[in-house]
């Protein structure tokens, strides 16, 4: 008779909390690492130029190099911790459920971050009013990670960034990153996750994690990828799938990619860049 697969909410394996605690720090400490890094490099006197650079062989170049370093970090944590699939919630048993359920959350958060983003809006003009200085300051970087002349007028690095860059680069990658963080800390702090207000708990806490990798796209896109962060991570644990929430950050990106293309080339007026 089948067993019970273990995921987020079952007995992780048992490894020592020595095994998990250096799992926990490896992996978890890549986006700041690379976030961090990037935010806090000394100022030059040109812009900084898109970490996703326009040509499409320095692209995949620096695709390979993050992706290299990312999975050599988790290959090390997973291997001294030697956590199951089930507990990285990587089997996919559910048909076509994940594709339709992504593309459907990815809608649900682009439609709750742009209401928080309006009620933000809504307050700072009721108790002191915004300007065009202030909105500058505080909207997320996004030419800081893409290209916005080429993403206008190139076909090649628009479809680049909506199907590799999306979907593998950002979708698996940090959705593996998350769940490899909270698997390591549902082994070392199982009582956290007996309950829904310590899960959401411990999903705020990788989010605000998540957020800080940002760091280059400034305080309002750390802001946004924090609460871009609570959601997917949210649909992971209370789905107990990874690819629901690796194809609903997909799909947000891709979505995020397109409306971009079309702001800067057809309603160049509006747009921040």
């Amino acid at each position: 008779m089948p067993t019970e697969p273990e995921s987020i909410d079952s007995k992780p394996k048992q490894a020592s909390p020595l095994r998990w605690g250096i799992h926990l720090a490896l992996i978890g400490s890549y986006p700041l690492l690379i976030g961090l890094a990037s935010g806090f490099a000394p100022e030059t006197a040109t812009e900084p130029s898109a970490a996703l650079s326009a040509d499409p062989l320095e692209l995949l170049g620096v695709i390979g190099l993050h992706l290299g370093i990312f999975f050599l970090l988790f290959g090390i944590g997973w291997g001294i911790s030697r956590a199951t699939p089930q507990q990285l919630l990587l089997p996919w048993n559910l048909g076509w459920k994940p594709v339709w359920r992504g593309f459907l959350y990815s809608l649900g958060l682009r439609f709750a971050m742009a209401g928080l983003a309006i009620a933000a809006l809504v307050v700072a003009a009721l108790f002191g009013g915004i300007d065009e200085e202030t909105i500058e300051q505080v909207r997320p970087k996004v030419e800081h990670t893409i290209d916005t002349e080429a993403i206008e007028t190139s076909s090649l690095y628009l479809i680049l960034n909506a199907t590799l860059v999306s979907f593998v680069f950002a979708g698996f990658r940090e959705e593996l990153w998350r769940i490899g963080v909270l698997a390591g800390m549902q082994a070392l702090f199982p009582k956290l996750f007996e309950s829904v207000l310590g899960k959401i708990g411990a999903i705020a806490i990788v989010a605000i994690v998540f957020g800080l990798g940002h760091y280059s796209q400034g305080w309002g896109g750390v802001a946004i990828t924090t609460l871009l962060g609570v959601g997917l991570g949210a649909i992971m644990v209370f789905h107990r799938s990874l690819w629901d929430a690796v194809l609903a950050h997909g799909f947000f990106n891709a979505s995020s990619f397109v409306m971009i293309h079309i702001l800067t080339r057809y309603f160049p007026e509006y747009s921040p860049f």
